[in-house]
């Protein structure tokens, strides 16, 4: 399969009223909606008006917190709650037909049978343009609504190391879940009566420190044979789970240099996971607040700084200027090694509709992105071939 993929992979990172806090206050902000089908079904099918990638859908088991580590605090002006990211994912995917969509699990507190199941599904019902994004808490709330384990200290790296550890062999496991079935397994022979061939179903039998499945899966193996796994990495073990593990790999850098360093890193991890040489892409992380002019951005920026009740910060690097401004940076950055870049909006509709507006534009007159989607599932999107079956006899 050729790789038709532009030269920049743009994705964006879908959360609430957006990924300030204050966002829910401004005048193009629909607070009201946030738990509609519709609110949703809006956004993505303005990032699919943008030609994007994919869009990821932010979920957690625990109300949003300042900090991913932490439980939430007491305040009453920032946006708590959120739907479930799998059936948001199910519910938009009908209504598009390009654009990748890749909602966020938990994988610490989830089942990889459950989750194998929902994303075969979610890739059968978008016609192959289903992902995961595989997601580790160490939030003890989170811990003590699931009940079965108490959540490590965030202080013992160890310990919090080992939670991408598991969900390493969490995705091994998903992995092999959609492989026990083989592509033709369904017969569907009303002559003979037969709708399985019962040898084309395997067992998995995966035993390892935290899992025991034991397979087939109930569900056939999906319309891409693997939908794409991603993860979120800011250093280390999360460096490690994307080397050994996943297809996409979101990145935190701070400027070129860093991003240059970062990529090194999971390179590396790749090939010690022996995995040199595979299609992983790297996509850097930037929260953006965009504008016709670049004063704008940064008085949008410091107006909901004000509403917040002081400076806001990212895990990721935060960005205000102009579409154009943004364009510049984003090629200046790709030059370190990245695959592209997922952009999260700081408030929801207004900096989506300037990435697909302002800065999708742009970058095609650059012929730096895509003028038109080139193929038809995720994996084709990002030049990735349809894997084989492991499990399918010679």
């Amino acid at each position: 399969m050729p790789d038709t993929s532009p030269s920049m992979h743009l994705a964006v990172a879908l959360d609430g009223a957006g990924w300030h806090p204050a966002a829910w206050r401004e005048p193009t902000a629909r607070p009201a909606e946030l738990f509609t089908a519709g609110y949703w079904a809006d956004l993505v099918a303005e990032a699919e008006r943008g030609r994007l990638d994919l869009v990821t859908i932010e979920d957690s088991l625990g109300l949003q917190s300042p900090h991913p580590t932490q439980p939430p605090d007491t305040r009453t002006d920032q946006v708590r709650g959120r739907l479930d990211a799998v059936l948001v994912a199910a519910r938009v995917a009908p209504l598009t037909s390009h654009i990748g969509l890749v909602p966020s699990v938990v994988v610490t507190h989830t089942e990889p049978f459950h989750i194998a199941k929902a994303i075969a599904t979610l890739d059968y019902v978008s016609g192959g343009r289903a992902g995961v994004q595989v997601r580790v808490s160490a939030r003890p709330d989170e811990a003590a609504h699931v009940g079965r384990r108490e959540s490590p200290d965030p202080r013992n790296a160890a310990a919090v190391g080992e939670l991408f550890d598991e969900a390493a062999d969490y995705v091994e496991v998903v992995r092999r879940l959609w492989d026990s079935w083989e592509d033709d397994a369904e017969i569907r022979d009303v002559a003979t009566g037969r709708f399985v061939d019962r040898d084309r179903l395997h067992h998995i039998d995966f035993t390892g420190r935290w899992f025991s499945v034991k397979g087939p899966s109930i569900t056939p193996r999906p319309p891409q044979g693997q939908p794409l796994v991603a993860a979120l990495a800011h250093g280390g073990p999360p460096h490690r789970l994307i080397g050994r593990s996943a297809d996409l790999g979101f990145v935190t850098p701070a400027d070129p240099a860093q991003a240059r360093a970062v990529v090194a890193g999971i390179r590396a991890e790749q090939a010690t996971a022996g995995r040199a040489g595979q299609p992983v892409h790297v996509l850097a992380d930037l929260v953006v607040f965009l504008d016709a002019t670049g004063a704008r951005a940064r008085a949008r920026r410091a107006r909901l700084d004000e509403l917040a009740g002081g400076p806001w910060t990212s895990d990721a690097a935060v960005f205000a200027g102009t579409p154009t401004e943004l364009a510049d940076l984003l090629q200046e950055w790709q030059e370190a090694g990245l695959t592209g870049f997922r952009l999260r909006p700081a408030t929801l509709p207004y900096d989506l509709e300037q990435v697909t507006r302002g800065l999708v534009p742009e970058l095609s007159r650059r012929g730096a992105f895509r003028r038109e989607y080139a193929a038809g599932t995720l994996r084709g999107l990002f030049g990735l071939p349809r894997p084989a079956n492991r499990y399918a006899t010679a």
